[in-house]
């Protein structure tokens, strides 16, 4: 399928141009929020053509920066090539990119590190300035202005729904049985009018399955066909394979003490190789029908979907490996019942998380004796990637389970709901600090 038959409302077709054209429309001092969520959906043209903009401007003494604001880490096109310019003001909430924590820590990028259920409404609330502009990449516009999502989510409702002007990337790589997927609720609200979030079940549907935008805040269509990032796992080794076995033995030994149902509660996970090995392990064991409330999808869930052992994984985003992704390109619909993707300040919620009584696995900079987890920064003062959403279910989950790398060896800490982690978190640019569960 063209990249033109994605665009089938016509007003929308007039608007497109190219990468270059739309960059121009972006002007310096702004806030931009960018699709993307761990290398999954993020806008794989504007950036870079906005970077050589920037770079241009520097070259004839003429400063060029602006706030950038994602759903989490995107890729090298995004991070890497604006921050490669000094191109970045101010960045949220989540980075993975050398380039950008090096300038952070070099005091050279405002950066603000807050858990990334918070980043919606922080936005709603006008706590951090005006929206001025949203770059957000979709598989499709429908006849009627709706947009069909693409592999992440994230916080793209959210910069659609606030900010003044909104440039598109229709992306043709984005495999067209996206569509019916995702679940975009338009429920939320500020106080004193917020609701309860009716989610009961990892697979329960709440919303919509397209994005909704005025058209009149839509200023340029940019067409795409380029893959996300993806990254490989490392297969999983001994120690690895070790840390499956205890955490399969201690989950075996809860369900025998009636402390866990027979099919465990909802999974999460965070990224990475262990994360992901863990998720692997749980093929030997002895648990059928599992389900999964999560931020991202890895490739040791979507094995598990696979045997017929995971029903069904609520996620914002994928993070595949390049086989793993393939392998669901090839066959998505036998994939699309079972998955969901949402907002992120859905994925994430903090009452949706405590209501569901999550058992949580994620990584770790370091820990002490007392259950005190850092996640965030190297020696006390520098960022590594930030907090991301490992805080969101560490204060309101049922079971947390930490893993870290101890010089040759993995280890594993086990915290329950009535003692989660709890620790100092600093946040740049911010004159407080406050204490989060982190993980």
């Amino acid at each position: 399928m063209s990249a033109a038959s994605r665009i089938l409302n016509p007003a929308l077709r007039s608007k497109i141009m190219s990468a270059e054209e739309a960059a121009a429309l972006i002007p310096s001092g702004v806030n931009v929020g960018m699709s993307g969520f761990t290398g999954a959906g993020y806008p794989k043209a504007v950036p870079s053509a906005l970077a050589k903009r920037i770079m241009d401007a520097n070259v004839n003494g003429h400063k060029f920066r602006i706030g950038v604001w994602t759903g989490a880490s995107t890729a090298p096109e995004l991070d890497g090539a604006l921050a490669m310019v000094d191109g970045i003001e101010m960045r949220l909430p989540y980075q993975s990119d050398p380039t950008c924590r090096k300038r952070i820590n070099a005091g050279e990028m405002e950066y603000i590190d807050i858990h990334l259920s918070h980043v919606a409404q922080f936005v709603w609330g006008g706590f951090l300035g005006p929206l001025d502009v949203a770059v957000v990449e979709v598989a499709g516009v429908l006849e009627d202005g709706r947009l069909i999502p693409s592999s992440s989510v994230g916080n793209n409702k959210t910069w659609l729904d606030e900010a003044d002007k909104v440039i598109l990337e229709v992306n043709s790589w984005q495999n067209p049985a996206l569509e019916g997927m995702h679940d975009i609720y338009y429920g939320t609200a500020l106080p004193p009018l917020r609701k309860p979030i009716p989610i009961l079940k990892s697979d329960d549907r709440i919303g919509d399955a397209y994005y909704r935008i005025d058209p009149k805040k839509i200023i340029a269509v940019v067409e795409t066909d380029k893959a996300d990032r993806n990254s490989p796992f490392s297969p999983p080794d001994v120690n690895s394979q070790k840390i499956a076995g205890h955490i399969l033995d201690f989950l075996q030994h809860e369900v025998r003490k009636g402390r866990l149902p027979a099919n465990l509660l909802p999974l999460q996970s965070g990224v990475g190789n262990v994360a992901n090995a863990v998720m692997a392990g749980l093929q030997d064991g002895p648990f059928q029908n599992l389900t999964a409330y999560t931020e991202v999808l890895q490739d040791g869930m979507l094995e598990l979907i696979k045997s017929g052992k995971l029903r069904c994984a609520s996620a914002t985003s994928f993070s595949l490996s390049p086989t793993a992704l393939a392998e669901l390109n090839a066959d998505l619909p036998r994939f699309k019942d079972s998955i969901i993707l949402r907002p992120q300040e859905i994925s994430n919620h903090p009452e949706v998380i405590r209501r569901l009584g999550i058992i949580a696995m994620n990584g770790l900079i370091e820990a002490d004796i007392y259950g005190n987890v850092n996640s965030t920064h190297i020696g006390g003062s520098a960022i590594m990637n930030g907090i991301g959403g490992s805080g969101d279910f560490a204060q309101r989950l049922h079971l947390h389970l930490h893993d870290a790398f101890h010089g040759e060896r993995r280890q594993s800490f086990l915290h329950r709901a009535h003692g989660h982690p709890r620790g100092p978190h600093r946040t740049r640019r911010a004159d407080h600090r406050h204490r989060t569960g982190s993980c």
